[in-house]
């Protein structure tokens, strides 16, 4: 069950006409946090991701699902499943606070996007920047370029 917060804050980016990869996107933040914590053993990113986006659409964001997935059947998904006993519960939370936390780290996080990045076309990566700078307004564009400039002196 996603936390109150991540669901306010994705019923917000509704309201203000956000895309539904926005609004799924602050349930994918939530799903990172969770793996830092220890909560969640991901093996990676995508597993992360995934998890993320899946609490989004029983949330009830329109998040298309990725081109040839097959969907589950409504029968799997509906079964109402009984509380787990106290002592599953805690062996559970054992066995995914063992788990590595590797998944959620900035490095891991970078390596996906660079990867995402290269499967896209020259074009497509074009097209979604600008519309990036069409959509932020006056204020948000000064905020990227202040922290682009502030990157670039890292940097150097």
């Amino acid at each position: 069950m996603p936390e109150r917060k991540t669901l306010e804050r994705a019923r917000e980016d509704a309201r203000e006409g956000k895309s539904p990869s926005t609004q799924a996107g602050e349930f994918v933040r939530e799903e990172i946090h969770h793996v830092r914590e220890g909560k969640h053993g991901a093996r990676s990113p995508e597993q992360a991701i995934a998890i993320g986006l899946s609490k989004a659409r029983r949330a009830g964001v329109k998040v298309p699902r990725k081109k040839g997935a097959s969907s589950r059947s409504s029968s799997r998904t509906t079964k109402k499943r009984g509380k787990p006993s106290a002592k599953r519960s805690r062996a559970v939370r054992g066995a995914l606070e063992r788990e590595g936390r590797s998944a959620g780290t900035r490095r891991a996080l970078g390596r996906h996007a660079r990867k995402a990045a290269k499967s896209r076309t020259a074009s497509s990566r074009s097209a979604s920047a600008k519309k990036a700078a069409r959509t932020k307004g006056p204020a948000g564009r000064k905020a990227a370029a202040k922290k682009a400039a502030r990157t670039r002196a890292r940097r150097r």
